[in-house]
């Protein structure tokens, strides 16, 4: 009989769970999302680490060859020319392990995705 691997139960599982390659961009993504949510609470969302306040405001996941990130279509809409050499989906952005993230956009999708939720929800927590 097979043994399967345990489902991560936060985030700090999930990457360490991550294939070797793709570990630190996701701790260096995970951090730079936290820089730009102060006070997102961190959990896991359909398998894939996620960022909320109210709503749901980042995902993000590791893949063979990319890191993949969920900010909404609207984000995705809002940084089309920004994200025009990635592939891109409607609601989501492949970065690729080989080449170095693009924390400074990572950081301004996810200040735009608060700012949403302020406006949505009109507050943010600190």
């Amino acid at each position: 009989m097979t043994s399967k691997k345990a489902r991560p139960k936060n985030i700090t599982e999930y990457i360490n769970a991550a294939p070797k390659e793709a570990q630190e961009k996701l701790r260096e993504m995970r951090a730079c999302i936290l820089e730009a949510a102060p006070g997102a609470e961190e959990s896991l969302k359909w398998g894939k680490p996620a960022f909320s306040y109210q709503r749901i405001l980042v995902m993000f996941a590791a893949f063979k060859h990319h890191i993949g990130f969920y900010p909404t279509p609207s984000a995705v809409r809002a940084f089309a020319d920004d994200l025009s050499e990635y592939v891109t989906g409607d609601n989501s952005i492949r970065f690729p392990l080989d080449k170095p993230l693009p924390l400074s956009l990572i950081r301004k999708i996810t200040a735009f995705r608060v700012k949403e939720s302020i406006e949505e929800d009109g507050k943010w927590r600190t």
